[in-house]
């Protein structure tokens, strides 16, 4: 059902395996857009034939809907756990499934190598903590557009180009008719818990990419899913304490970490595969449409015109700033 954490090699030719310690679903407009994928053509073994079908854009798309409705999901298994406990259950499920699956060497790395997952892993932890929190108290479609702030902020400051102050701004415009003004249509903590969670996906795209560079294929996700994990469960247990175990509660929180964790990895780690990092970045930004309409089906949220535009120019303003980067990046091939 899983994608393996390993691709076979072809004859005559050394195969490395695309990134795929990324677990929220974003591709880095800031670094991995700039440059396509060398290894986004895999040979017919490396894709399952049930998603060859399918195709690398539907893969994408696949993977944005089942995060977001795990992401609705988890909003209704809230009031038996609370957000930590849902927060944890997410995250212990993801670590056993993905330790299984990738089964990550634990010997031959560097104190500096289990430095940088132990990093990545309280990212990790704070970015789920801090977005479920959001979604408690404010609509879903809402919480992902705050959220997705904290990356295309991230690729305004490190592109350093006129040109994205433009999208950046059209991005403040859209913030600004998603708060009415000034937010009095959101719960302001719920508002500042959403923020909070961008600045922490910014934090952990870096990382994110440390860890990668570190550790071959999927182990550094792995390794740092448990720290999460591990980190995140005192806060879960004091919140929900023996209701973790009820088996219907776990029932519903290992969906909620195949929806959001390992089947999304899954899919976007095919579709790399087999697509530019640059067009699969551009698919992502439209995560906070996903998440509308997820909200809408899932949990009966209604956004208004204004939000609904508001939630447009934020998404503008991602794929603009990812498509500005994808050009540098051409421009600088070229010279």
């Amino acid at each position: 059902m899983y994608a393996p954490c390993t691709r076979p090699e072809l004859p005559g030719r050394p195969v490395t395996i695309p990134r795929a310690d990324r677990p929220l679903p974003v591709a880095d407009p800031a670094t991995a857009a700039a440059t396509p994928d060398p290894t986004s053509e895999p040979s017919a073994e490396a894709t399952p034939r049930g998603v060859k079908a399918l195709g690398p854009v539907g893969l994408v798309l696949a993977g944005g809907v089942s995060v977001q409705f795990g992401g609705a999901l988890a909003v209704t298994l809230m009031p038996r756990v609370g957000a930590l406990g849902v927060v944890s259950l997410r995250l212990a499920v993801a670590a056993i499934v993905l330790m299984v699956i990738c089964r990550p060497k634990l010997r031959g790395h560097s104190r500096a190598d289990w430095g940088t997952v132990l990093v990545f892993g309280v990212t990790m932890a704070a970015m789920n903590g801090l977005f479920y929190q959001s979604v408690a108290r404010i609509p879903l479609g809402p919480a992902v557009t705050l959220e997705v702030l904290g990356p295309l902020i991230l690729s305004v400051v490190v592109s350093r180009r006129a040109v994205n102050l433009v999208w950046a701004g059209l991005a403040l415009g859209g913030v600004f008719l998603l708060g009415g003004g000034g937010f009095s249509t959101l719960d302001p903590i719920g508002v500042a818990f959403a923020l909070s969670a961008g600045a922490m996906w910014a934090a952990y795209i870096v990382f994110s990419a440390r860890t990668g560079r570190r550790f071959p294929q999927a182990d550094g996700l792995a390794l740092a899913m448990v720290v999460a994990a591990v980190a995140f469960l005192p806060l879960g247990l004091v919140e929900s304490g023996g209701k973790l175990l009820n088996p219907t509660t776990l029932a519903l929180g290992s969906a909620v970490a195949i929806l959001s964790s390992v089947l999304p990895y899954t899919l976007e780690l095919l579709a790399l595969r087999r697509m530019p990092s640059s067009t699969f970045a551009v698919l992502m930004s439209l995560e906070p449409a996903v998440a509308s309409i997820a909200g809408f089906l899932v949990l009966s949220q209604t956004l208004s015109v204004t939000e609904g535009l508001a939630i447009g120019l934020v998404i503008a303003a991602s794929m603009g700033a990812v498509r500005t980067q994808v050009g540098r990046g051409r421009a600088k091939n070229v010279g």
